[in-house]
């Protein structure tokens, strides 16, 4: 019988029209000439995208093969079988880099309740970024402004004015923020982030820059679902106040009801395990040996 030890997972890139090339310049990943890539998803368990272990044992075995073998060990017992997505048995996070080269379109996710009505079902997506890069002057679109209802953004919507709707302000390293299910945001030009959320890719598009697809057509919008996802009583989201922390302790940073996202600053040898839980870790600075390679 294979016992789990620490997995490491080969990204999976997606090449959207707003990507550049800074997995390559910030993170020294080797990239192939001439293509954009807007995300890396590091860790994912998501229909046919899945991820696959890199090294061991286990070298070669998709994430939902874990899930359908090792469910328990994966995630730990403090996981809630009752959790959604888990009895699906899909892993129930996501884990990924974005890279916006140009601003993304201005959208919301749905919640679980909403996901679950999709065809084929979903679920609903509460996401947290934490900002790795930023350009001076870039922007992050996150909350409607005080006020907006839904007849005035829907009539912004009509009028071509939908980002005037929306708060925003200027991201700096190290910030991080919770973008829950229903609120309105965009990520803008300049902006690199690390992504944790719940394994969906449930998007409504409520407005994309006036901009052309690959296909020289304009990306579809999805206004009507994009209204009816839209907590319209939930006001601006800004980054949470930073917690100062020792080297080598897990500063905790947010938490919500699917993932709880923490810091680590490593000078010596830890182990993260012994808690019951299953832990996601993602190297943004410097270099770490991983047992089990």
């Amino acid at each position: 019988m294979i016992s789990l030890y620490p997995l490491r997972f080969e990204p999976l890139y997606k090449h959207y029209l707003w990507g550049g090339r800074r997995f390559e310049t910030l993170l020294g990943r080797r990239l192939t000439p001439g293509e954009v890539y807007a995300e890396s998803w590091e860790i994912v368990d998501h229909g046919e995208d899945q991820s696959v272990v890199h090294f061991g044992p286990l070298a070669g075995r998709t994430l939902r093969e874990l899930m359908n073998e090792h469910r328990d060990a994966l995630l730990g017992p403090a996981v809630r079988r009752e959790a959604p997505g888990v009895l699906a048995g899909r892993f129930p996070l996501l884990l990924k880099l974005l890279d916006a080269a140009q601003n993304l379109s201005i959208q919301v996710h749905p919640d679980d309740a909403m996901a679950a009505r999709l065809d084929p079902p979903e679920l609903g997506k509460t996401e947290a970024w934490y900002v790795l890069a930023a350009e001076p002057g870039s922007r992050i679109w996150a909350g409607l402004k005080p006020g907006v209802d839904r007849p005035t953004l829907a009539r912004a919507v009509r009028d071509g004015t939908c980002d005037d709707c929306v708060d925003w302000f200027e991201p700096r390293p190290g910030d991080a923020l919770l973008i829950r299910a229903g609120t309105v945001h965009s990520l803008g030009a300049g902006v690199m982030v690390a992504e944790i959320q719940q394994a969906s890719d449930a998007t409504f598009r409520l407005f994309d820059w006036n901009r052309l697809g690959p296909d020289g057509r304009p990306r579809p919008l999805h206004v009507e679902q994009a209204l009816e996802a839209i907590d319209f009583d939930a006001g601006p989201v800004r980054p949470v106040p930073p917690i100062a922390g020792d080297v080598d302790r897990a500063v905790p940073i947010l938490d919500c009801e699917y993932f709880a996202l923490a810091r680590w600053e490593l000078t010596e040898q830890v182990s993260p395990a012994g808690d019951g839980r299953c832990h996601l870790l993602c190297v943004l600075e410097g270099s770490v040996t991983v047992e089990g390679d």
